[in-house]
């Protein structure tokens, strides 16, 4: 399906959303957006088999609005036409309607924010506006009512450290993450680059009176490195919050060692991901772990007290319905105090885009519903949610927590309502100036390599950006 328009900043969200659709016709769609004064109209013209079609949409644009929301407003309405004319045209709905973006509590809150619905109307508005199912836009009024207690201030922050090392690359993986075997040798450099650029950091939050509220570190898969290195890393990070969660995702490189390490240094929260507990499939997706070793790694955290979030994926290559079930319920019976529930995302730069592995979509939202269903049984509420490029039929992730255990970091994170500082190769920071609803982001380089040649260049820029 091709997608053309006479508004260049429409280009990427519409070719978003056509994607959506799955279609492998040749449909062209030309777009024209007018405006008359009074109306703004969105012309379409749909191309199938040498067939055209003309449809037109009008609306009003309140005058009142800022450019910046009467952009995002126009573009959420050329959206909406499109996706109600290939939802008509082609038989098809999709789970999240017209909505392409990451985060759709984030959307429905802004939407309350600026004034334009009523909390409690949030339900009907995104299913009868946005066309999102009414089970999702439920899902997304749960989620908002769950996460209360969000602290939106200026002044707290969070801290994201970036350990983009892994054991071994997984097949469905995209992050810029290097295995440690090929970078053994400059871990150490790496390690001494990020307490350099953490120390700087230490100065940018004393110089803007910031509070650290979470620290995270993720990657990749931190507990790839030694216990000594974990050791050194937060040796050097001195800071009274209220939630340090550290990835140890990887069951066969968790160790009682390692375990008590992070104990020493306050982490509160580890990360223990089996994906699947098929064994078949964790050699067909590149884990070489083993059932035995999830469970080990478990018992060995909760002995410590850690909070423990577990994740899997719905739609791995080679599962049927009834697999994925098998590894829900043996999740369930560990009662971890998070699980996270992922949807398949066969990103460009995931080994799996080029491999011969065979993804079968049929099941995948069945998945997606026992888990719900479930997890629900089970006393697990859903506190977060975001989706991702290319992910099965358009779904989404979404986190579970029994027991108030929540992760305001993730929360934080997926709502930008807390200015986050990132440090190490790939880390992302973002300042969030809640006031002025604007937000500002600064990518550190992605590579381990440009990121230790460049360390100097990386600490003045957070200076600048942070000023």
């Amino acid at each position: 399906m091709i997608v053309r328009t006479n508004v260049e900043e429409y280009l990427t969200e519409l070719q978003d959303l056509c994607k959506l659709f799955e279609v492998s016709e040749d449909i062209s769609i030309i777009h024209t957006e007018q405006n008359d004064g009074e109306h703004y109209i969105d012309r379409f013209e749909y191309i199938k088999d040498d067939i055209r079609k003309q449809f037109l949409y009008s609306y009003k644009l309140d005058k009142a609005l800022s450019p910046l929301r009467a952009k995002s407003y126009r573009k959420r309405m050329v959206k909406n036409h499109l996706y109600s004319l290939l939802s008509k045209q082609l038989g098809v709905t999709l789970p999240w309607g017209s909505l392409t973006g990451v985060r759709p509590t984030k959307f429905a809150r802004d939407l309350v924010a600026n004034g334009e619905i009523k909390e409690y109307l949030i339900p009907e508005i995104l299913a009868n506006k946005y066309y999102v199912s009414p089970h999702r836009a439920k899902l997304v009024d749960k989620i908002i009512k769950n996460q209360k207690g969000i602290i939106e201030n200026d002044n707290m922050i969070d801290l994201y450290i970036n350990i983009p090392i892994c054991p071994s690359r997984c097949l469905y993986c995209s992050f810029i993450s290097s295995e440690l075997a090929l970078v053994q040798d400059k871990v150490e450099m790496y390690l001494d680059c990020l307490i350099k650029e953490l120390q700087a950091v230490k100065e940018i939050i004393k110089k803007k009176s910031y509070i650290v509220r979470n620290i995270y570190m993720g990657g990749g898969t931190p507990s790839v490195l030694s216990a000594s290195q974990l050791d050194r890393i937060f040796s050097n990070i001195h800071f009274s919050v209220d939630e340090i969660t550290v990835e140890c995702g990887r069951p066969d490189t968790v160790t009682a060692e390692k375990l008590d390490v992070l104990k020493k240094h306050n982490v509160s929260r580890i990360s223990i991901n089996p994906q699947t507990f098929c064994e078949s499939t964790l050699k067909r997706i590149g884990r070489k772990q083993k059932n035995s070793q999830v469970l080990e790694a478990y018992t060995m955290a909760l002995e410590r007290n850690f909070v423990v979030n577990m994740d899997i994926i719905a739609g791995l290559p080679g599962e049927k319905l009834g697999v994925f079930k098998r590894t829900m319920n043996t999740l369930l019976e560990l009662y971890p105090h998070n699980i996270t529930v992922h949807t398949l995302s066969v990103k460009n730069g995931a080994l799996l885009r080029n491999s011969q592995e065979v993804i079968d979509d049929r099941d995948v939202e069945k998945m997606i519903d026992y888990a719900e269903k479930t997890l629900a049984e089970n006393g697990y509420k859903p506190y977060y949610l975001y989706r991702q490029k290319n992910q099965l039929k358009g779904l989404e992730n979404v986190g579970y927590f029994r027991d108030n255990y929540t992760c305001m970091f993730n929360i934080e994170s997926m709502e930008e309502t807390n200015t986050i500082i990132g440090i190490g190769a790939g880390a992302i920071s973002k300042r969030i100036f809640n006031i002025e609803k604007r937000i500002e982001r600064q990518p550190n380089v992605k590579f381990i390599e440009d990121y230790i040649a460049r360390i100097d260049e990386m600490i003045e820029r957070k200076k600048e950006f942070y000023k």
